[in-house]
């Protein structure tokens, strides 16, 4: 199940069963429902990803609050990070507009060993 929405229609919002996040494009594990909480905005927010390289980050153009965040494998455009905005002091929160994929726990190795 994948998301793209910006009309009132996000399906991970307030999504929280346990298991993973892949990017929707490759199938690259991004963040665990373990680091997913509640946030005010339309769509899932996460503190920290699965592995180091799950995701890639670049300045965001005028705006030194945020990040671009693409898949760490195959450089999809996943959404951003917001420095020091996550639920606790000196957190950063990621914020993904587009590009996900849940995969139910105990489902994560037959998932991605069929990408």
């Amino acid at each position: 199940m994948s998301f793209c929405s910006f009309f009132g229609g996000e399906v991970f919002q307030n999504h929280f069963e346990p298991g993973i996040y892949v990017c929707a494009k490759c199938g690259y594990e991004l963040f665990s429902s373990r680091s997913k909480y509640a946030h005010s905005s339309p769509w899932p927010a996460f503190t920290e990803t699965i592995h180091a390289d799950s995701v890639a980050k670049r300045p965001e153009r005028n705006r030194p609050e945020a990040l671009k965040v693409s898949c760490g494998k195959c450089g999809n455009g996943l959404g951003h990070e917001f420095l020091n905005d996550g639920p606790k002091l000196g957190q950063s929160r990621f914020i993904f507009s587009s590009s996900l994929k849940f995969i139910p726990k105990g489902k994560e190795t037959s998932a991605s060993q069929g990408q």
